[in-house]
């Protein structure tokens, strides 16, 4: 069942972005909250302090999980672009492009070869980051929305991907400072309020799009309400995290990724449940 129409949505843009192809349900909802955590989790790994602060193994676990979830979001492109179009291909290369680069630089690393892998790595940035400017394409509302849209829900789940990982990493490496997990922490806290600005600017309105994931996400327009009330719990969960951080015990860090697995699921939850919309049509206000 259709979820959306990729569309033209910029002068600027017209002749650069994918059109008229349409996107299928959950394959479709989960290709774009792939690529955002994906994007979002390389993109602060390897512009952030991180390498000069935690040993390789970290960024070999983090690439492992990385490139695993890097292949589902192609397999998810390749199942949900059902029709071809003359630039249809940009997505797709893009998208093979972002994970090869993700996969080398993880092989890098466990070849032991950090120099060359930190070189492909700051470039798989770039690259996830094309793979979202060509999402941006699928969006029911206008192009620069569309990609705050985007951007903000990388932020929201790359930032409790990475802190949840962090926090698993200091059970291995337990003279490593809080400094790396408080940071991420405050990351994920500007993340919230961005996201729910995300959220809000996605609209209240009915929308038309596939029950297949949940019908709850469409009943009533339900979708934003379910997302504003899961960004708000990752709020919280993230303030939590911060003030058990403040703690003098070693277990605070292992309290602290309890907090984590929760900020996962409801980041998630709450991209799941807007993402519906992003490739929808919207039909008018809510009865």
């Amino acid at each position: 069942m259709r979820a959306g129409r990729l569309e033209a949505v910029s002068e600027s843009a017209t002749d650069r972005l994918p059109r008229d192809a349409s996107v299928i349900g959950v394959a479709g909802v989960m290709a774009v909250v792939l690529a955002e955590a994906v994007a979002g989790a390389t993109v602060f790994l390897w512009l952030s302090p991180l390498w000069t602060e935690v040993k390789r193994g970290f960024f070999k676990l983090l690439g492992a999980i990385l490139t695993v979830l890097a292949v589902l979001t192609w397999l998810s492109v390749e199942s949900a672009v059902i029709d071809r179009y003359s630039s249809g291909g940009a997505l797709r290369a893009t998208t093979i492009a972002a994970v090869v680069a993700t996969a080398v630089w993880t092989v890098l690393l466990f070849a032991r070869q950090p120099a060359a892998a930190r070189v492909v790595g700051l470039l798989s940035v770039p690259a996830w980051l094309a793979v979202l400017v060509w999402m941006g394409g699928a969006g029911h509302q206008s192009y620069p929305l569309a990609l705050f849209q985007l951007a903000a829900g990388a932020g929201l789940l790359g930032a409790a991907t990475d802190g949840l990982l962090l926090g698993h990493w200091y059970l291995t490496d337990r003279k490593l400072p809080r400094g790396p997990i408080d940071r991420m922490t405050t990351i994920l806290l500007v993340s919230v309020v961005v996201a729910a600005i995300a959220v809000i600017s996605a609209g209240f309105s009915g929308v038309e799009t596939s029950a297949s994931i949940n019908p709850l996400l469409t009943a009533g327009a339900l979708a934003p309400w379910i997302a504003l009330g899961m960004v708000a719990a990752t709020a919280l969960i993230a303030w939590l995290v911060k003030a058990v951080l403040k703690g003098e015990r070693a277990s605070a860090v292992q309290s602290a990724t309890g907090f984590y697995y929760l900020a996962v699921v409801t980041a998630f939850t709450a991209e799941v449940a807007v993402k519906t919309r992003f490739l929808a049509s919207s039909f008018g206000p809510a009865g």
